[in-house]
């Protein structure tokens, strides 16, 4: 049997089962491209969220990482939430537990946290917001411009925030091992080879802050929805992408015909491709692996969780 034989007839079981179970399938954006093809929603952190708030299916099998999952089992707290590999999960989550957390914010009296999304359950109930980089800007002018703000834990993702809002930020200096390993040197090298393409970066990358690609009309800093929809309406034929090489597949599906490359081809998380569509069909099959949030702890972060969802595009 072929390759492509096998991952059709595996898509078909998971379809199948998918249905049987009453569950809805979600993948993040960087999963292999054969999950995000066999998912009912493919989307960012902010767009899955709201998904799984939204569901009425029974169960949520969650294509991603761990902190992840457990947002969704704080937002649907009465759901079964199953994560296919419970080795997903997340450097940049890990760069900051909520003991360092408490200590910071003894620091700071007074200040406003605010948490990418990419933070463990216990660092988002100590929390006042949470924020995707999709809706980071709008979550910080939501706050008045006269209180402090604990921006956690992307360094990267705090120092844009700081050029795009005019806010000055406190900044935990954590980072994502894949952003980070995206530096301006790749950024000058395929500008210099490709004149003719756009220019899509995450803020969550090392060259995100670099005046280099700052307000370059070439150059578009984007969370990965956003790159989605800029690239549909884009009348350029050709973009260079920086952020997780998984995206690529999405940009493709969502704008046929136009030539997506990445800045640098290893720009790949080990924890998103964990999960492969074996794994998805015995989480489904199997009911593994059930994540869940004790009730206190939920509580605690669901209000940081839900104005993340409510706030911005």
């Amino acid at each position: 049997m072929t390759v492509a034989m096998l991952t059709r007839e595996l898509h078909e079981e998971v379809r199948a089962l998918a249905e049987a179970k009453n569950a809805v399938i979600l993948a993040h954006n960087y999963q292999r491209p054969e999950v995000q093809d066999v998912a009912d929603y493919v989307g960012d952190s902010l767009g899955l969220s709201r998904q799984a708030a939204a569901t009425e299916a029974e169960t949520i099998v969650f294509c991603g990482v761990h902190f992840m999952a457990e947002t969704a089992a704080i937002l649907s707290p009465e759901k079964t939430v199953l994560l296919p590999d419970l080795g997903a999960g997340c450097s940049l989550a890990a760069s900051i537990d909520a003991e360092q957390l408490r200590e910071w914010k003894a620091q700071h009296p007074g200040a406003v946290v605010v948490s990418y999304v990419n933070t463990t359950a216990e660092v988002k109930a100590e929390s006042d917001y949470c924020c995707t980089s999709g809706n980071a800007k709008f979550v910080i002018e939501e706050i008045p411009p006269e209180q402090e703000i604990l921006f956690l834990p992307d360094m990267y993702l705090g120092l844009w925030l700081e050029k795009v809002t005019g806010r000055k930020l406190t900044i935990w200096l954590g980072e994502c091992h894949v952003h980070a390993g995206i530096r301006p040197a790749d950024i000058e090298r395929w500008q210099e080879e490709a004149p003719d393409a756009e220019l899509l970066v995450h803020p969550e990358c090392g060259c995100a802050s670099q005046a280099m690609a700052f307000g370059n009309e070439r150059t578009q800093i984007l969370s990965t929805e956003k790159m989605i929809d800029y690239a549909r309406r884009s009348p350029k034929q050709r973009f260079l992408v920086a952020t997780e090489t998984g995206i690529i597949h999405r940009l493709q599906r969502e704008a046929p015909g136009k030539r997506f490359e990445a800045v640098r081809d290893d720009a790949e998380c080990r924890y998103m491709k964990l999960t492969t569509l074996e794994k998805v069909r015995d989480s489904l099959r199997d009911g593994k692996h059930r994540i869940t949030v004790e009730a206190q702890l939920a509580e605690r972060a669901r209000l940081a969780i839900e104005r993340m969802v409510a706030i911005g595009s």
